[in-house]
């Protein structure tokens, strides 16, 4: 495919972690495993994007830097509206950026819950209003949203983070009932525990108790995301398309 051609993908929370792993998927050639994309790296601070594009450049891959707080809606719907301009196309949006700010439910402020729904749930819904009109002239169109088992099955004290990513759940479901007859496809991808930055402090002991829970016997790693991430956002998964793809090892069985 050649540079002009190339698709496309627009990934949110780019910087470390899951986000990192999918967009490094993505970018990366295809003789080496990678989806071949020209990828739009999304983060609040520019500085570890950088490092990303390097590094992936490096491999043979493109990727561009895109400095934007999901948070703020203007800046968020500018940003996918820009890459439209800027490319010419917008052929993949992988909403990942998310936060948590735990407490239990009668603690909670409306703070920790407005913050929580609004980078989680709300920027989605920005970024895929801001993108829709791009994919359906172009009459294609990949939508992964990223979840978490925690959106399935409710985790004490996170009903903030919960509600979001069911809210997810929904909102992708209806989009893919809206854009599907234009190319366009909405999926679900819902990690379980993820061996992140976040979770590398816990006791060993929480840690094996979480392995036991599942059927392989072990935590996921941000590559088992990534993986799911590349075939819903790939050419070959133009018939899958409002469905939840649950990957946490067998936890919830969902």
């Amino acid at each position: 495919m050649t540079e002009t051609a190339m698709r496309v993908a627009f990934v949110t929370g780019a910087s470390r972690g899951i986000g990192r792993a999918i967009s490094t998927r993505l970018a990366m050639p295809v003789e080496k495993g990678g989806g071949g994309r020209h990828v739009v790296l999304v983060s609040r601070s520019a500085g570890p994007l950088e490092d990303l594009r390097s590094s992936i450049e490096a491999e043979g891959g493109s990727a561009s830097v895109c400095a934007c707080d999901v948070g703020d809606r203007a800046a968020l719907a500018a940003a996918v509206e820009g890459v439209v301009k800027e490319r010419g196309r917008l052929d993949i949006l992988v909403n990942n950026a998310g936060i948590t700010r735990d407490n239990l439910m009668l603690r909670m402020s409306d703070a920790e819950w407005d913050e929580v729904i609004g980078v989680n749930l709300t920027s989605a819904f920005v970024a895929i209003r801001a993108s829709a009109r791009a994919m359906m002239k172009q009459r294609f169109g990949r939508i992964v949203n990223i979840a978490s088992t925690s959106g399935i099955v409710g985790n004490a004290g996170q009903a903030n983070y919960a509600a979001a990513k069911a809210g997810l759940v929904g909102l992708t479901k209806t989009i893919a009932r809206e854009l599907g007859s234009k190319g366009v496809t909405a999926n679900v991808v819902a990690p379980g525990f993820i061996e992140t930055d976040m979770t590398s402090n816990l006791p060993p002991s929480v840690k094996e108790q979480v392995s036991s829970m599942t059927a392989t016997s072990r935590l996921g790693k941000p590559e088992d995301i990534a993986a799911a991430v590349a075939y819903a956002s790939s050419d070959d998964a133009g018939f899958l398309t409002g469905q939840v793809i649950c990957v946490d090892g067998g936890m919830t069985m969902c």
